[in-house]
């Protein structure tokens, strides 16, 4: 699994053109699922991005995690995180993994954040076509891959 995390003050995602969710201060998580992950890869990322100190104690130092600060969590399916640019132009995604892996992971990884913060996200849809706006708060964006442990 691979995320792109972002600190945001505020974000919004529009779910084909219509259904509109947004979050207040916290992360934006873009999540892309690969054949081969599974229940360890959810675990250790959701973990990971649960306790990552990013947001700022009283010193200004960035040294407290989303549940220390209680903040709100966005959780968007991400495909194109696991393109491949080696040959040509046009992006390979052969390493995604179909809806028929991906969805059931993505779901399950959902509730394990929820779990792990005590508290409901906001989700995307998987396989929708979504606009997402958010103000990087920072910005602070990280990279995380479960299978580099990184």
């Amino acid at each position: 699994m691979r995320a792109i995390v972002q600190r945001v003050s505020e974000a919004h995602i529009t779910i084909n053109r219509k259904n509109e969710k947004q979050i207040g201060s916290g992360l934006l998580v873009l999540l892309g699922i690969e054949e081969g992950d599974g229940k360890r890869d959810i675990e250790w990322l959701s973990g990971k991005i649960s306790r990552l100190r990013v947001f700022d104690d009283p010193a200004g130092v960035m040294n407290l995690s989303l549940m220390e600060v209680a903040g709100a969590a966005m959780i968007v399916s991400q495909f194109t995180l696991h393109a491949s640019t080696r040959k040509g132009n046009r992006p390979s995604y052969i390493r995604a993994a179909p809806p028929e892996i991906a969805i059931p992971l993505y779901e399950e990884f959902i509730t394990r954040m929820e779990g792990d913060l005590g508290h409901p996200v906001v989700t995307g849809e998987f396989g929708a076509y979504m606009q997402i706006n958010l103000t990087n708060d920072g910005p602070v964006t990280i990279m995380i891959d479960s299978k580099n442990r990184e």
